[in-house]
């Protein structure tokens, strides 16, 4: 997992990964809780592409 950090500028706040400049926003607060959101997706893992079948197959629902 990349590391994220959130750096000062001006009067904005610029949410990082790695080197890499990702998104700009106006408050430290909005920066942390993006940064939060990013980790806990990464953490999910990958979703299936369209088309890709999913990983455990579901039953087709039974019609009473």
């Amino acid at each position: 997992m990349k590391k994220y950090s959130i750096v000062r500028i001006g009067s904005e706040y610029v949410v990082q990964a790695g080197e890499t400049s990702i998104l700009k926003v106006s408050s430290r607060r909005e920066a942390a809780k993006l940064v939060t959101d990013a980790a806990e997706l990464l953490q999910q893992g990958p979703v299936p592409a369209a088309g890709e079948q999913p990983s455990i197959e579901r039953e087709a629902p039974e019609v009473s």
